[in-house]
């Protein structure tokens, strides 16, 4: 069963993120976050939610650029917002839009990121970013002027910039939107491989997929609000034996729509492909089961709030 907010596991030595009531309103009125709170294990960790849910809000309040209005958010006893300059220390920062100089390389773009970071040794920084450049897979384009780099290429160094001082605190907004499938895998990896028990992963992304594939804890929010925390394992039995289908007549499809909690609806060939949720018995003869996705969990929640 999915939680509304709280912890994920009942051992609190594991949590190393602690949300607590964080709101925040911007000039105009628009309430991006709502007093959410959340508890954030090691590993890889999924917020999941549309464009506009309040996600970009809360990773710039994390990466200690937005203030909020009120809560806190605390790492290792201490709190995330106060003590900004050791947050900084600690965290590793991948935007939504990562702003590279096109005519560095990437060699030149890594040094000046580990500059900023604290390494003052040049050799230990050479080290450091041909290490980088391997985890990422950027080892051949060293030398090329950031410029002419794909987006995926982008977000892969984008990668390396983050892990620069063994963060504790990594944060991902929205990485792989837009990229080609080819990418979004070889993106995944190299997150799944960034992942561990030592550090907090947060990745923020609409993409139902990227949770799917990635995270063994996650929370989905919408309009400022956390609907549920949960595991993807956990989201999944709270739907078994409850996700239907059918392909019915166009005209027939209305009245369905009308008294079924509908996921999903396509035309095809002249008929509708409807899926539906149904906890108590089959919705009417034409439906038959289906295996519940990850999609329909989140579609059932962000549909009906």
């Amino acid at each position: 069963m999915f939680r509304q907010s709280g912890s994920l596991t009942p051992n609190r030595l594991l949590i190393m993120l602690e949300i607590r009531k964080l709101s925040k309103t911007y000039p105009g009125g628009i309430q991006a976050l709502k007093g959410i709170s959340l508890e954030v294990p090691a590993g890889m960790f999924g917020l999941l939610g549309p464009n506009g849910a309040g996600k970009t809000t809360l990773m710039k309040i994390l990466a200690t650029l937005l203030e909020p209005d009120s809560g806190t958010a605390e790492m290792n006893g201490f709190d995330l917002i106060i003590d900004q300059h050791r947050t900084r220390k600690m965290l590793g920062y991948l935007p939504q839009e990562f702003g590279l100089y096109p005519t560095l390389t990437a060699v030149q773009m890594l040094d000046y990121f580990a500059k900023l970071k604290g390494v003052a040794h040049k050799k230990e920084r050479g080290f450091l970013i041909d290490a980088l450049l391997e985890k990422v897979n950027l080892s051949s384009a060293r030398n090329q002027r950031l410029g002419g780099f794909s987006g995926g290429m982008r977000q892969r160094l984008g990668i390396a910039q983050a892990l620069i001082g063994e963060p504790e605190l990594i944060v991902v907004d929205e990485p792989t939107a837009g990229l080609d499938p080819e990418e979004r895998v070889r993106f995944h990896n190299l997150l799944a491989e960034t992942a561990s028990a030592k550090a907090v992963v947060i990745l923020s992304t609409h993409i139902v997929s990227d949770v799917a594939n990635l995270c063994s804890n996650m929370a989905i929010i919408r309009g400022g609000s956390i609907l549920a925390t949960s595991t993807p394992r956990q989201a999944l039995a709270e739907l078994n034996e409850s996700v239907w289908t059918a392909t019915v007549p166009r005209e027939q499809a209305p009245a369905l729509k009308s008294h079924l909690r509908t996921i999903s609806s396509q035309t095809v060939d002249g008929q509708v492909r409807l899926r539906v949720i149904s906890k108590a018995e089959r919705p009417s003869e034409e439906f038959t089961p289906v295996t519940p996705t990850l999609e329909d969990f989140y579609l059932n929640l962000v549909t009906q709030s």
